[in-house]
């Protein structure tokens, strides 16, 4: 990684772009740290737990919710709208065809999902309102601070989705996964500090430390492991002649990654055990509220057995499904055969996608209990161990990796094509 960066360095076009990276990401920490005014931030402590969806936002945003910056929702509005959009694309024929139109088709839904997350910003930004005045956080409650409110909040996310296009043109990455992979980073003091804390205070010993310092140490080897590894199928392509000439049959396979759908499955499962918490805290004073929130047998209450294990098995259950809809195997198995190939073994048609399912089924399920012992882990640390609210887990560690990947994929693609003399050898 090091050689890689110091070799693009050496390039100009290279060494423009990573200055850019810089000085945006700059920018966009700086804003971080610019808080909204009239917010009391002491009393959001409750709503950014380790496990809770607000915590996992704080997490994403480098800590700006918990400060309430002006960047406080930070590119959530745009995940959120992605997130939709891709799932629209499937049920919506219109949207469907929009993206088999090639790039045209593809900077149209782009289009539509920039103005999506404005909506969604201002949606999320009303809750958040709601929210920050139901725990007593605001200063003044006047209409003209509730506006002002929102307005920053909704400018925030909406500039910071401009920041990460920028990157995106600019500079090296994915312009929104390289903000929220900064924002990780830059909690990493934060938890060092906090297991130094809870060591010095005796809350916990050198023992415990050090086994969470190992097991940390192998989530991540194990994270690094599984993003790298693919399950190919080997396709054939049968020979063919075009006008006088004869061209022979290639052999080539289709990668398929093992949890390239955990991050976006682990996320919905959240979303969906967290909604009934977030709904309640709209109304704390009703029964039912109550009992949602802090009930023994309720399956939303985060201090308790039944929701690890309903969180677990919606992960899982996510994994499959957005695999499913992902790969589409019947589109998989019909494109081979319009271009004349086939799997080694397997009739082309419906036995090839039936053949594709049962793949993408074993895919789908390792990747899915790998996701679901990420996902648990932060809950399972903040219920039965001494380390509480400790900003760590599974899912910071797939993002951080996979972005990673990615950067690294893109510089030494950009490397070689420029035949960098010292990358080659």
């Amino acid at each position: 990684m090091l050689s890689t960066l110091r070799n693009a360095w050496k390039v100009p076009e290279l060494r423009k772009r990573l200055l850019w990276t810089f000085v945006l990401v700059a920018i966009f920490r700086i804003g971080n740290h610019i808080p909204v005014p009239g917010i009391d931030t002491s009393r959001l402590d409750t709503l950014t737990q380790s496990g809770s969806l607000f915590g996992f936002y704080d997490l994403i945003s480098g800590g700006a919710f918990k400060r309430f910056s002006i960047f406080a929702l930070g590119v959530v509005p745009y995940i959120n709208a992605s997130i939709i959009m891709s799932l629209l694309n499937i049920s919506i024929p219109q949207l469907e065809q929009l993206s088999k139109e090639g790039e045209e088709g593809r900077k149209k839904i782009q289009k539509i999902t920039r103005y999506a997350s404005i909506v969604f910003g201002f949606i999320t930004a009303y809750g958040t309102y709601v929210l920050i005045h139901n725990i007593g956080a605001l200063r003044a409650d006047t209409a003209f601070n509730t506006f002002l409110i929102m307005l920053t909040l909704v400018v925030g996310s909406t500039f910071c989705m401009w920041l990460g296009d920028q990157i995106t043109v600019k500079g090296i990455g994915n312009g929104i996964s390289l903000l929220i992979f900064v924002n990780i980073i830059s909690k990493f003091p934060s938890t060092v500090n906090t297991i130094i804390g809870t060591q010095s205070k005796g809350d916990t010993n050198i023992v415990e430390v050090f086994l969470l310092v190992v097991a940390a140490l192998a989530l991540l080897a194990s994270v690094v492991y599984l993003s790298l590894a693919e399950r190919r199928i080997t396709v054939q392509y049968a020979g063919k002649a075009v006008g006088g000439k004869v061209y022979k049959g290639q052999s080539t396979h289709i990668p398929l990654s093992l949890i390239g759908s955990t991050v976006i499955a682990i996320i919905f499962a959240m979303s969906v055990m967290q909604f009934p918490n977030v709904i309640a805290q709209f109304f704390p004073t009703k029964s039912w509220s109550q009992w949602i929130q802090a009930g023994t047998w309720s399956p939303f209450n985060p201090n308790r057995w039944l929701y690890i294990v309903c969180e677990a098995i919606l992960t899982i259950f996510f994994t499959w499904f957005y695999t499913q809809v992902t790969f589409k195997p019947e589109e998989m198995a019909e494109n081979m055969h319009k271009s004349s190939g086939f799997v080694p073994g397997i009739r082309p048609g419906q036995p090839t996608a039936d053949y594709l399912t049962r793949v993408l089924d074993r895919i789908s399920l390792i990747g899915g209990i790998f996701a679901a012992v990420i996902a648990v882990l932060p809950i399972i640390l903040n219920n039965y161990t001494n380390f509480k609210n400790l900003q760590f887990g599974g899912t910071t560690l797939l993002i951080m990796v996979s972005v990673s990947l990615e950067v690294m994929r893109q510089l030494q693609s950009q490397l070689v094509m420029r035949h960098y003399q010292g990358f080659l050898k």
